[in-house]
């Protein structure tokens, strides 16, 4: 057993020694698995970046309440006989005189300029009061202050001051006919909020003409997520058509909306592969015929097929190794810690930031050695079934 392993470090040895004479179809090879393994990464780094951002919006502690079926905030609608409805159910928080803890907001669209583009696009604007702000969990103001109640000013939420123009501190900007003050900056520690503007909740009404109604309905709960008295108050009410979720859950679902762009990652990237297969092949097979008669006189001395097999398979791991390392590390400089926006639930955007992680670089290595694997088993096999007579012919 003993000698088949140094039969096998030996065939690798005279392998990697020998690769300078391949060396640029080996290169090829091996930036083309490092092409595919960044392709994928980039993909799959966006998408935990979004998820984490839109995940971190949400809580047990509170639920949201929309209207049945509207699937996000933007679709629903909701009267204020509703509202006022449907916050008397138990299960809801109270403060100290005794009333119940919520926030009945608007969502409303209007629209900005991307940094990166200088192309308009839609940012969410949300209606809120002082309650709704403080239900938020680490949201807190950087700059400027909050804004007074009854007057045309916003916030901008941090992401929206990075991300689109016209949005800095003291700012006047004009939506429709309205023009508004930007008079702070927030935070949330990176959550979805900090990509939508904020105001007092009854002035958007009166300058979106949306009346007396409201998009969602967020309440404290008694008992974190514990949303079987609101559920149950729905269940008895007829006049209550509503969908209730926990922030948590219902930010989780909108942190799917990328499924589709991380599919489309892996297609590429198997697509990709494919080639990157292709170039692997080609090289191990050259390899293998340019080293026919060394495979060969090794056998002859008392080397094993074995030996030989692996040794070419090595080869081909070792250079699938190399690209894979080589594409999670540019991968991982330029992509880890992207800003960018895209498209959310509500059709504005969203601003996050792409996010590697150990899970997502051990992917791409464990694709760049897949492909490796496969490229170099049947060159091995051939390297392994070459008759010994082939060393005593003459040439090199």
């Amino acid at each position: 057993m003993t000698s088949i392993f140094s039969q096998i470090i030996t065939v690798v040895m005279m392998n990697i020694r020998s690769l300078p004479r391949r060396f640029w179809m080996s290169l090829a090879a091996t930036l083309a698995i490092a092409v595919v393994v960044a392709v994928l990464l980039s993909f799959l780094s966006m998408s935990n970046g979004f998820r984490k951002t839109l995940e971190g919006a949400g809580t047990e502690d509170t639920a949201i309440i929309t209207r049945s079926g509207s699937k996000s905030e933007l679709n629903s609608v909701l009267s204020n006989d509703v509202v006022n409805i449907i916050t008397t159910a138990p299960g809801i928080a109270k403060d100290a005189n005794d009333r119940p803890i919520y926030s009945a907001e608007l969502y409303v669209v209007v629209d900005g300029i991307k940094r990166t583009t200088n192309t308009k696009v839609n940012i969410p604007m949300r209606g809120i009061s002082q309650t709704g702000f403080d239900l938020r969990k680490n949201v807190k103001i950087t700059e400027g202050r909050m804004f007074e109640p009854g007057k045309n000013e916003i916030i901008a939420g941090a992401s929206i001051q990075r991300e689109f123009s016209g949005f800095e501190l003291g700012n006047r900007v004009k939506f429709g006919k309205t023009t508004w003050t930007v008079v702070g900056i927030f935070s949330t520690g990176g959550s979805a909020f900090e990509s939508e503007l904020w105001a007092d909740a009854r002035v958007l009404q009166s300058q979106f003409r949306r009346g007396n109604s409201f998009q969602t309905v967020r309440v404290l709960l008694s008992e974190p997520g514990n949303i079987d008295g609101l559920l149950k108050a729905v269940e008895d009410d007829p006049r209550l058509m509503l969908d209730i979720q926990t922030e948590a859950d219902f930010f989780k679902e909108q942190g799917e909306a990328l499924g589709g762009m991380v599919k489309l990652g892996w297609i590429l990237s198997i697509v990709m592969s494919l080639g990157a297969l292709a170039g692997a092949l080609n090289t191990m097979y050259i390899s293998v015929t340019e080293r026919e008669q060394e495979i060969a006189t090794l056998r002859a001395i008392g080397f094993s097929n074995i030996s030989a097999f692996f040794g070419t398979l090595v080869e081909s791991l070792v250079l699938s190794l190399l690209g894979g390392i080589i594409g999670t590390v540019a991968a991982y400089l330029f992509m880890d810690g992207l800003t960018t926006s895209t498209l959310g639930g509500n059709f504005t955007q969203v601003a996050f930031t792409f996010e590697m992680s150990s899970d997502l670089l051990m992917n791409g290595i464990i694709l760049a050695l897949i492909i490796g694997l496969v490229g170099g088993f049947f060159p091995a096999w051939r390297a392994a079934r070459l008759p010994v007579v082939l060393a005593f012919r003459g040439g090199a």
